[in-house]
């Protein structure tokens, strides 16, 4: 999807690298490198944190990692081990403070922390710390995450008790990479929301969002974290540990329909895979007499390949993707979006023009994108357009890192699919069933949460936060 104002985003993603002190390796490039194949699942932010011998350092800014990071900055962060951070905002803003990793000195030692997904009692945790006199930097959950780890390594044998303690005080979701001057900790609750792999370049451990992460800087992916699983990296050495808790596996459906990256292994299923499976279903549920399939470049291609395949219909280049126009590039007016959508995807006249066409997109939210895209298709020629989301339509909430808009804002809330048609000016409208996503994923092991689908979730939902507690951030005026 195209613009800031009609797409989902996931909230981070995090990278690791472990390896005994004195290692032949240069732990904040890895980190830069696999970040970088990260960029997807964050574009507001990016940070490193480097263990140099017990000392941490941590760059940190707004902007992507070219932006924030060069050559000469990377070289002047030795170390044997780092964590890495590529944050898009769903809770907190996007202000520099809420940038990650975050690194603090405490009485026993250092700490840096990497996390991404969302925390449901995070307003409760977070009242509890001020009323103690606790003192926050950003208004981001992590940052809570931070200080309970602190807080419970003071009454703590180790780092690793501590998260321990702290991932019985939190709920949500939630994986994590922390810091300490001697050992990495990675973490991941107890239904899985979302994913963490694990991987080996060398003799060196790492820890990735997602599997092409690791592929990206030449490593072994090996396996995910399990869920409530806590890992240790000391000095080379490998330690799982139980974390205790126990929870119904719940992992979150749309990293397999958009977020991951359609080369990433996750929960054991190839992402491409399962967006494949998921066109097909489509393809089955919803078909109809066409002439072409075709795409919303990238998010849609592999279920329009899976249709295709199913369906019988040629795949055809409808439109074409300008991959040289930035997320930032442009904030259009109102009067502006029409050009926007031009600049960003072309339609190909000649492929499409007098044709009945299938498009496969990966989801429809708002509607505003599918519409402008729809009536470009129309103006180069398209006889008919029948839109297909490999997608359920959404129509409730996420609280576990995915920021889908408030429920009058969704276009599938109080419409039917042939509403959403004349809404889109669509000849027809139609989404894959959110019982068909799950089955497609639990053919494969994969027991998922469809919480924003059906309203169903796998965990209490969080309460609201008394307004007396809530965070007003501090504004600095520069005069000068």
């Amino acid at each position: 999807m195209i613009y800031p104002s009609d797409s989902l985003h996931e909230e981070c993603g995090i990278f690791g690298i472990a390896a005994p002190p004195g290692a032949n390796i240069d732990p904040a490039l890895d980190t830069f490198l696999g970040l970088f194949a990260l960029q997807h699942r964050g574009q507001e932010a990016c940070g490193i944190a480097v263990n140099n011998a017990g000392v941490i350092t941590c760059r940190k800014n707004n902007g992507l990692l070219m932006e924030v990071f060069n050559e000469k900055i990377l070289e002047s962060m030795p170390g044997d081990s780092a964590i890495g951070h590529v944050r898009y905002s769903t809770a907190g803003g996007g202000s520099v403070e809420n940038a990650q990793p975050i690194a603090v000195s405490h009485i026993k030692g250092n700490l840096a922390l990497a996390h991404n997904g969302n925390l449901v009692n995070a307003g409760e945790l977070r009242r509890e710390i001020e009323l103690k006199g606790g003192i926050f930097h950003s208004t981001s959950d992590s940052e809570i995450i931070a200080y309970t780890i602190v807080k419970e390594r003071l009454k703590s044998k180790s780092i690793e008790e501590a998260v321990q303690r702290t991932m019985h005080q939190i709920k949500g979701a939630y994986c994590l990479l922390a810091m300490s001057p001697r050992k990495m900790i990675a973490a991941r609750d107890p239904n899985g929301f979302r994913p963490l792999s694990i991987g080996m370049l060398g003799e060196n451990y790492i820890f990735a969002s997602e599997s092409c992460a690791i592929d990206a800087v030449g490593g072994k992916f090996l396996r995910d974290v399990e869920p409530g699983e806590i890992i240790i990296v000391e000095n080379g050495n490998f330690t799982s540990m139980d974390s205790g808790l126990r929870s119904e596996r719940s992992f979150c459906s749309f990293e397999f329909i958009y977020f991951a990256r359609p080369d990433s292994i996750i929960e054991g299923i190839s992402v491409e895979h399962a967006r494949r499976k998921m066109g097909a279903a489509l393809a089955r549920e919803s078909g109809v007499e066409a002439d072409i399939v075709c795409a919303v470049p990238d998010s849609g291609l592999s279920a329009a390949a899976g249709y295709a395949e199913a369906s019988g219909l040629p795949n055809v280049v409808g439109l074409i993707k300008n991959r040289y126009i930035g997320r930032t590039f442009i904030q259009p007016s109102q009067g502006q979006r029409e050009l926007e959508v031009r600049m960003k995807l072309n339609p190909m006249s000649e492929n499409i023009r007098g044709k009945r066409i299938v498009l496969i997109d990966d989801s429809v939210v708002r509607g505003t994108t599918s519409a402008r895209i729809v009536s470009a298709l129309r103006e180069a020629g398209a006889k008919e357009v029948h839109l297909r989301s490999s997608a359920p339509p959404f129509r409730f909430p996420c609280y576990f890192g995915t920021d889908v808009p408030d429920q009058e804002k969704l276009i599938a809330v109080g419409r039917s699919e042939a509403e959403i048609a004349t809404f889109l000016g669509a000849n027809s409208v139609a989404f894959l069933r959110h019982e068909t996503l799950y089955e497609i994923l639990a053919a494969d092991g994969c027991k998922s949460c469809t919480g924003c689908f059906s309203g169903d979730y796998p965990i209490e939902l969080p309460k609201e936060t008394d307004a007396h507690f809530a965070f007003k951030p501090i504004m600095y005026i520069n005069n000068h």
